[in-house]
């Protein structure tokens, strides 16, 4: 018998999809990707009329209205892969702009837990974009999107204090224990700015797709001075939690995402 080879990128589509358990017209346009999913329900603080669409294995979704706009957070999991995978399957089901939210390790002195780190694009230290694109190929956000996170930053930073923005290359790493002091201190020497895990897929599929997406996350730790805040119940770093989902938020009205 001749094979019948699955295309998996025509498959499933109009329909709910298998890894997100969502449909069409259960989401908005644009969606906020926290990696944790009991970060989500953190989202759905700041929104109205809130509805729990899906909740299967790492990826929980809820939505509600923010300033009029029906906004959709879904997360993501650790790493590229399940990134990839939210990603793909939101596009099929109807979201059309992304904007990651969550934690991240600073690279370059001077910055602090809480403090906003912004996305400029990121190096690809990954498998999963490996699998997309030529390894030449830039993971970039969105620029009207990068830029907007960074103003909207900046004016919630006057309007309260208490924490710094920056912004610049970050690094997607795949071994979260894996980054020893000498992979850090090449990263910190390249002038990257921060090392997290999701962003590198969340930019190349993004763009594969002809869809927007950008980054905003709060600094949890320091890895070239010593300072962390990865304990949960520490208040700067909820903070910084908090701030990172009321740019994200804000963004998406500004841009009507």
């Amino acid at each position: 018998m001749p094979q019948q080879l699955v295309d998996k990128n025509a498959e499933g589509r109009d329909a709910r999809q298998y890894h997100i358990g969502i449909a069409p017209g259960e989401v908005g346009s644009v969606a906020l990707l926290p990696g944790d999913p009991f970060r989500v329900p953190l989202i759905a603080e700041f929104l109205t009329d809130v509805r729990e669409v899906a909740h299967n294995r790492e990826h929980r979704t809820m939505t509600g209205l923010y300033k009029g706009k029906l906004i959709t957070a879904t997360s993501t999991g650790m790493g590229c892969p399940s990134t990839a995978i939210a990603v793909e399957e939101l596009a099929r089901v109807g979201v059309t702009s992304f904007i990651r939210v969550g934690s991240s390790a600073a690279l370059q002195q001077g910055i602090e837990p809480g403090d906003l780190l912004i996305s400029e694009g990121a190096l690809r230290n990954d498998g999963t974009t490996a699998a997309y694109v030529h390894p030449g190929y830039p993971a970039v956000p969105d620029l009207p999107i990068a830029l907007e996170l960074r103003r909207t930053a900046e004016r919630l930073q006057a309007a309260r204090g208490g924490f710094r923005v920056h912004s610049g290359i970050n690094a997607s790493d795949d071994a979260f224990y894996a980054e020893g002091p000498e992979w850090i201190a090449q990263l910190s020497g390249m002038g990257v700015l921060n090392v997290e895990m999701e962003a590198s897929a969340l930019y190349v599929v993004a763009r594969l797709r002809g869809l927007r997406a950008g980054m905003v996350c709060a600094c949890s730790s320091n890895l070239v001075a010593g300072a962390s805040l990865y304990d949960e119940k520490n208040a700067r770093l909820k903070d910084g939690w908090v701030r990172s989902i009321e740019v994200a938020l804000d963004t998406a009205v500004a841009l009507d995402l």
